[in-house]
């Protein structure tokens, strides 16, 4: 699921600045093929272009305006994260469990945080609330989320569903995944208390009892899962399909069009820049920018953290 996911997010990455770089690339610096335009005995030239090249334009308006969001999102992920981790009152090691840490909340908490290099943290409060037992079941359910860098996955599955917001299929797998990942790190769970479903069962109910409403992220799938029944779900084949097909056709089109277009500049005072492209597409994404990023927030919070009951 995260592969396809990861196939279908980076193409559109890529789709994006190609359409940059190909757009770039038709600019040509040609005195003799710019229109001239003479304002109070000035002498100005603006650039000429054919149709194609105009669609390249265009498209590579689109791909600044997704790369700029795919920035913007992963500027707000670290600054949301650092804030997070900045306000957690770190105590120590836990107690036999050095890989994982110990936080001093009066809430019930065990989370996976981190995206290199991802940590598990309990509180304090996680210890009064759960057995020992209990307590092993919810380690290795965070662990697993660590081994495989879960917090990293998710924070890509965010930021390519906010930027490649044109591939609907991005949002539905995005969210199975979430699912997924909860669903092996129980499976993770139960091995580590030798194939004994109730003490993390009972930490779930636990976490869920004494923690906020739907704190433990309690769904029917993971309470169908304990309960050895396979949960129905089918990839969204055509969804797939289209967002497939509307990739292939954007390249196709970029590729055809970038054979034909042809624009011709010579930027002279009060520009002074032989480099056309360059001004062309600076300004260009520099209008993106404006337009997308959003005023500065006062405040900012991190996203869910697959994890049994909270991630923060």
């Amino acid at each position: 699921m995260f592969r396809l996911h990861l196939v279908i997010g980076v193409g559109g990455v890529l789709a994006a600045a190609a359409s940059v770089a190909t757009a770039a690339a038709s600019v040509h610096h040609a005195r003799g093929g710019a229109d001239e335009v003479v304002l109070s005995r000035l002498h100005f030239t603006y650039p000429t272009f054919n149709l194609a090249a105009l669609l390249l334009l265009l498209l590579a308006a689109a791909g600044s305006a997704v790369m700029a969001v795919a920035l913007r999102a992963c500027w707000q992920q670290r600054r949301a994260y650092r804030r997070f981790m900045h306000r957690l009152g770190v105590i120590g090691p836990l107690d036999g469990h050095p890989t994982v840490t110990l936080i001093d909340d009066s809430r019930p908490l065990a989370f996976c945080a981190g995206y290199l290099r991802p940590r598990v943290y309990i509180s304090r409060s996680t210890l009064e609330v759960l057995s020992d037992t209990e307590l092993e079941a919810v380690v290795a359910h965070e662990h697993h989320h660590r081994r495989v860098r879960d917090p990293l996955r998710f924070a890509f599955a965010r930021v390519v569903g906010q930027a490649l917001f044109f591939l609907p299929v991005l949002r539905p797998l995005g969210d199975r995944y979430g699912l997924v990942a909860e669903l092996n790190a129980d499976d993770a769970a139960v091995r580590a208390s030798a194939g004994d479903k109730a003490p993390l069962a009972a930490a779930m109910l636990a976490f869920d009892s004494s923690g906020p409403s739907q704190g433990a992220g309690i769904s029917p799938e993971r309470v169908d899962s304990l309960l050895g029944e396979a949960g129905q779900w089918r990839l969204p084949v055509s969804w797939v399909a289209a967002s497939v097909l509307a990739l292939s056709c954007l390249a196709a089109l970029m590729w055809r069009a970038s054979e034909v277009a042809s624009t011709h500049a010579s930027f002279n005072l009060p520009v002074l820049s032989s480099e056309p492209c360059l001004v062309v597409l600076t300004l260009l994404l520099l209008v993106v920018c404006i337009l997308v990023l959003p005023r500065r927030e006062s405040g900012g919070r991190v996203a869910r953290t697959p994890g049994v009951p909270l991630a923060h």
